[in-house]
């Protein structure tokens, strides 16, 4: 007698790929994984190195809010499966969490081996077959997956396909892109893949900059793009240009600046608790014999790569006048012209678009087909929110396979339906 049994092959063995598997499972569908690395949630193990940022404790509406343009489907995936109920699952695997001073939430060891290793455990309890170095090709004539192995190609017939390919950064981690031209070959229109929260480029630093600051921070200090709200953080200097925290959280908004009109200028605020009263009296009081930099020094605590960054942005009149210099200080303008490439960066934006899925995340145009994870067209800065939807998006598209797979066989067992 033939096995009733759904059979869902899931595409992807990163953190939306992980969570739609168990999910199928719990839904009583035999689960086959199939993931082109040597081992699954690579890039979620490389992530958690320096300490594993799970989630964010912050409250609803911001949190909803980091997802920018794409804020109301994220929301959609979000509304059964939020942080807390994200805390919730990892806690059911055995660990603890706690949430950092800046609202972040992590493991309570800080680490992502446990979590992963805990993961696959119930995963494989539950029945789960997980093929490695079984990279994903496309669809034969017959609509079977084709799957490249080490012992050559082999096709898979499911019931229903689940993609969670990861978007088009750190290729060496799994996350190559190379699903856009399989999804495009059958009509499916990909919003263009892009860097996010990702360095930028300037138009080129001095040697001497270069040189002496590369790999150097910048601290405390605001950033500010255009008319929006000033963010304090702190960013680094590269041999090309900037990048860290406070550039990652703005690195939406520059690139798309950027594709716009081909550069955005960043102004910086290097003494963001000082107004600019005190500076002008703090630099007009005498220095005597003193250079300009003990001057800065002493008087502002400006030195080394922040004083470095003046000069390096400043007109060399400016030093000649405390007024201006202080203006300088406190509106000192950075001009980046291009992101640095797709596979430096953290995550990617673009992918597949809301717009050409069902509320189960099928595609339209690929009955039985669904969508995951950062493949989607959606984009997030660092702190958590990366990794929250991508566990809720998983989530989502394998209940919408399971609706699918059962609607399906009503239809079968009840044609008049």
């Amino acid at each position: 007698m033939k096995d009733s049994t759904p059979f869902v092959a899931v595409i992807g063995g990163g953190p939306a790929g992980l969570m739609a598997a168990e999910v199928l499972a719990e839904g009583g569908a035999r689960v086959e994984l199939f993931d082109a690395m040597p081992s699954v949630g690579r890039k979620f193990l490389l992530a958690g190195v320096g300490g594993m940022n799970i989630t964010h404790s912050e409250a609803k509406a911001p949190f909803i809010g980091r997802y920018g343009t794409r804020s109301q489907e994220v929301a959609a995936l979000l509304q059964d499966f939020g942080a807390e109920e994200l805390r919730e699952w990892i806690h059911g695997l055995g660990i603890d969490t706690f949430v950092g001073s800046s609202g972040r939430v992590f493991p309570t060891d800080m680490k992502a081996a446990p979590l992963l290793r805990a993961w696959l455990k119930r995963l494989r309890e539950q029945g789960v077959v997980i093929h490695t170095r079984s990279r994903w090709l496309g669809w034969n004539t017959d609509g079977a997956l084709r799957i490249a192995t080490p012992a050559g190609e082999t096709l898979v017939k499911a019931d229903a396909c689940l993609l969670a390919l990861g978007g088009g950064s750190w290729a060496r981690l799994g996350s190559d892109g190379a699903w856009v031209p399989l999804l495009e070959a059958h009509g499916i229109s990909i919003a263009p893949l892009q860097p996010s929260n990702c360095g930028f480029e300037v138009e080129g630093w001095s040697p001497l900059l270069k040189e002496k600051f590369a790999g150097a921070p910048i601290k405390s200090t605001t950033i500010r793009l255009g008319d929006g709200t000033p963010r304090q953080g702190e960013f680094v200097l590269t041999a090309t240009g900037v990048e860290g925290s406070l550039i990652y959280a703005l690195s939406a908004t520059i690139r798309e600046q950027i594709n716009a009109t081909g550069s955005a200028t960043l102004t910086l605020d290097l003494l963001p608790s000082q107004p600019v009263d005190k500076v002008i009296k703090a630099l007009s009081r005498p220095r005597g014999s003193r250079s300009m930099a003990k001057h800065l020094h002493s008087q502002l605590g400006i030195d080394g790569a922040r004083a470095g960054l003046l000069r390096e942005l400043s007109a060399k009149d400016d030093f000649l006048d405390p007024q201006r210099l202080a203006v300088a200080i406190k509106n000192l303008p950075l001009t980046v012209v291009r992101a640095r490439p797709l596979d430096e960066a953290i995550s990617s934006a673009g992918g597949v678009p809301f717009e050409d899925l069902d509320e189960g995340l099928m595609l339209e145009q690929l009955p039985g087909v669904f969508c995951a994870g950062e493949m989607l067209d959606w984009e997030a800065p660092t702190g958590g929110y990366l990794l929250t939807a991508c566990f809720a998006s998983g989530r989502i598209a394998a209940q919408g396979v399971l609706r699918w797979l059962s609607a399906s066989r009503a239809r079968y067992e009840h044609p008049g339906i």
